[in-house]
């Protein structure tokens, strides 16, 4: 530990269940870094649970280093002078995320997820966008130099208010869908060439779009081109096969994010490009996996998430086995395994102490030159010591540059909608959104349901 680099580190939403203690187990295994961590939530209780989950994985017998840990509810004390701000705060309590499903369903709108897009997706932003605008302006007044890595949803549009408030912050969105993906590509190569599947980081993509609807526009392998492995699946009937009964089987025991790929691979069919999202982000983005309701989703092996899975109330049937939660990090287990997750190894990259390439979300400054200038857009990018270089991908293919287009102006009006407290701008976004298939009257009926139910964080609408 002695020669590791000192950091301060202030995580924003430190009180989180899931994200919070994932990121803590990470650090905990990295050498390379100690300092000061300083945890933050507008939740005392919540942060004291985090504390304690610290400071256990710090004195774990596999531990490579140790923090010194500080927790605060003041945005100011959490901030000053930090090097690096992690986001992973949830806007608002879980029963406002029910609600953002229970009420645009009720009007006729499924989501599959509803954190990033379609109208349950722009209500959460509505809510996050003024906490985000808020951080953005701390952040410029206590730390104007920090590195700023956002992991809340919606992902694309909390980091276009952070550089909407402050337009020199250094921040980017970190997403890990497209790690899901390479996992698919490995044990296709290992399928189609024999032998053990190869490491993620052994296989290169060309990364493009926005968060969660995200493509593939280029895979390769040892220098050789994925797309014809990928053909050749496409090409087998059964790859397309109902799957109704592998969804019933999933829904049943609450394994709500398990996929079989198969929308990712049907745009690789359609278009040419693969989406490198999961299915159940990918099925909001576009309405005809989702114009035949819950059934039709579950011919493509995709379940949506219940409002009662997010409120915390959904009960398996009886005698089913409830699927594990493949993000529940809460416990602290007997050995310690890091997660996959790049934040550390991004902050290490930036600190000079290794290189690193991967997908992150950044203005666009020409690196999908189909998309708007300054929206914040997904592609490979290049951490080096003190820089994030964003790597021009290789185009998107012109069916679906537009299909992407359309969203960003979505994410554009939700964004000025939210900072403005403007109904009509919000409801123009709605309407505008692929997912909302309902007439323009019951979409501003929907819209007032859903600012009601947020009004305890939408006090000025």
């Amino acid at each position: 530990m002695s020669n590791a680099t000192d950091v301060t580190i202030a995580i924003l939403g430190a009180g989180g269940r899931y994200w919070a203690p994932t990121v803590l187990r990470d650090l905990a295994l990295s050498p390379d870094l100690t300092g000061k961590l300083r945890l933050h939530s507008r939740h005392l209780g919540a942060l004291d649970k985090t504390a304690e989950v610290a400071e256990t994985l710090f004195s774990h017998p596999d531990a490579r280093t140790r923090f010194e840990v500080s927790c605060s509810t003041s945005l100011e004390e959490t901030l000053n002078g930090a090097d690096f701000v992690f986001i992973g705060i949830s806007p608002g309590p879980a029963a406002m995320f029910a609600n953002d499903l229970e009420i645009t369903e009720q009007f006729g709108v499924l989501h599959t997820v509803g954190d990033t897009t379609g109208p349950a997706g722009i209500s959460r932003a509505l809510r996050a966008i003024p906490i985000f605008a808020e951080f953005a302006k701390a952040v410029g007044e206590h730390c104007p130099n920090a590195w700023v890595v956002n992991f809340a949803n919606p992902l694309t549009l909390c980091t276009a208010a952070l550089y909407d408030v402050f337009p020199d912050i250094k921040a980017f969105g970190c997403c890990h869908e497209v790690a899901g993906t390479k996992r698919l590509l490995a044990q296709l190569i290992s399928r189609e060439l024999g032998g053990p599947a190869p490491a993620a980081n052994e296989i290169s993509l060309d990364i493009a779009g926005v968060n969660h609807f995200t493509f593939a526009t280029a895979a390769h392998y040892q220098g050789e081109s994925l797309f014809p492995f990928l053909q050749s699946l496409c090409d087998l009937p059964e790859t397309f096969a109902d799957a109704s009964g592998y969804a019933a089987h999933n829904s049943a025991r609450g394994a709500f994010w398990d996929h079989k790929a198969m929308i990712g691979l049907d745009m690789f069919r359609r278009f040419g490009v693969l989406g490198a999202a999961g299915d159940r982000h990918l099925a909001e983005f576009v309405p005809w996996y989702l114009s035949a309701g819950e059934a039709g989703l579950h011919r493509w092996g995709v379940v949506a998430t219940p409002a009662s899975f997010r409120a915390g109330t959904w009960q398996p049937a009886a005698g089913v086995q409830v699927a594990a939660n493949p993000l529940d990090a809460s416990g602290v287990p007997e050995h310690l395994v890091a997660s996959g997750e790049e934040a550390v190894a991004q902050v290490c990259a930036l600190l000079g102490l290794s290189d690193l390439d991967t997908n992150v979300n950044l203005p666009n400054s020409g690196q999908i030159s189909q998309l708007p200038i300054g929206a914040i857009v997904e592609t490979n990018a290049q951490f080096r010591h003190g820089t994030v270089r964003p790597v021009t991908t290789t185009p998107l293919p012109d069916a679906v540059a537009p299909l992407v287009a359309r969203i960003c102006e979505v994410q554009a009006l939700t964004l000025r909608a939210a900072l403005a407290c403007d109904f009509d701008l919000a409801l123009q976004a709605i309407l505008l959104d692929p997912l909302c298939m309902i007439a323009p009257d019951r979409a501003a009926d929907m819209l007032k349901t859903l600012v009601a139910a947020n009004r305890e964080l939408l006090l000025d609408w």
